[in-house]
């Protein structure tokens, strides 16, 4: 399984550059794009599921120019778009057996392969509810659902967790990566966690361009010696965070525990601290221009 981006460019209407000059090349294994919102994630999302074309550059899948044949990547693709409604007449399992219908799946395997998709996202008590009367949480188990009805080699998933629960996001991020040893797996997120549990490659996108890309280990080894922790006052936290780039706060009996970026010792007590990969993609992205300090949740 390979996909290779191109020398990627999106432009929309008006100017705007969605995607500038995005290249990678994408083996077996999930890759987790991390960016802020406006990053251009979910616009490079949708020219990868052949939804929208590009301006400029190429995607190939196995060597074939996706925007040429889109066909030959559509046969083999598992997307689950940021925004998922279905359709809330049907039920989970006449929604999934009607697109298992127009991707034109084998009926006969179809009744057995609904079946373990709806146990797999844990939706088989609700297979006959209508997704209009589920709550966005279920409806998006049953977009990821979808996503895998056809055994897909390719899997792009756009912020697939947002509205579960904590004990279906561990479920789905054990899926993730077990469906990975085979296949190409784009997970984009703006919640660097879901990464850090689940990708062995990690691409940093911000204003539309690919900013670092590697294992986690290679992100984490230019933010060694920059991450700093120091308890103080809660009320010197304000005046604090116009000067660094403040990773994460704990409130504690003696004050506010802060963690923060600095390339030296920031104030008096600091104490350095191994990085983790929200220390990591802080540091890169707020070396861009313009960018202002800010806190990632943890």
């Amino acid at each position: 399984m390979d996909l290779q981006i191109t020398e990627l460019t999106k432009v929309h209407p008006g100017g705007t550059r969605a995607i500038d000059s995005f290249s990678l090349d994408l083996g077996p294994g999930v890759l987790g794009l991390l960016g802020p919102n406006g990053a251009g994630k979910s616009t490079l999302m949708r020219v990868l599921a052949t939804v929208t074309r590009p301006t400029s550059g190429h995607v190939r899948w196995q060597g074939v120019d996706i925007g040429e044949h889109p066909g030959q990547l559509r046969r083999t693709l598992g997307y689950l778009p940021q925004e998922f409604d279905g359709y809330p007449q049907l039920t989970a399992k006449e929604f999934l057996g009607y697109l298992a219908s127009a991707k034109g799946l084998d009926r006969r395997s179809t009744r057995g392969r609904i079946a373990e998709l709806l146990e797999l996202v844990n939706l088989t008590d609700a297979a006959g509810r209508r997704l209009g009367s589920m709550s966005g949480g279920m409806r998006r188990r049953v977009g990821i659902a979808q996503a895998l009805l056809n055994d897909p080699g390719l899997i792009i998933v756009d912020e697939p967790t947002v509205g579960l629960d904590p004990e279906e996001r561990m479920r789905f991020r054990g899926l993730l990566s077990g469906l990975a040893a085979d296949r190409v797996v784009i997970l984009s997120t703006h919640i660097v966690s879901d990464v850090a549990a689940t990708a062995d490659r990690i691409a940093i996108m911000a204003r539309g361009r690919l900013l670092r890309h590697g294992t986690p280990e290679e992100l984490l080894r230019p933010a060694e010696g920059s991450v700093w922790e120091v308890t103080l006052p809660s009320q010197e936290l304000a005046a604090l965070r116009t000067q660094f780039v403040i990773s994460s706060t704990t409130r504690t009996p003696l004050g506010v525990r802060v963690r923060l970026l600095a390339d030296r010792q920031p104030l008096p007590g600091a104490e350095p601290v191994p990085p983790e990969l929200d220390d990591a993609y802080l540091l890169t992205t707020s070396s861009l221009p313009d960018a202002r300090p800010q806190a990632v949740g943890r």
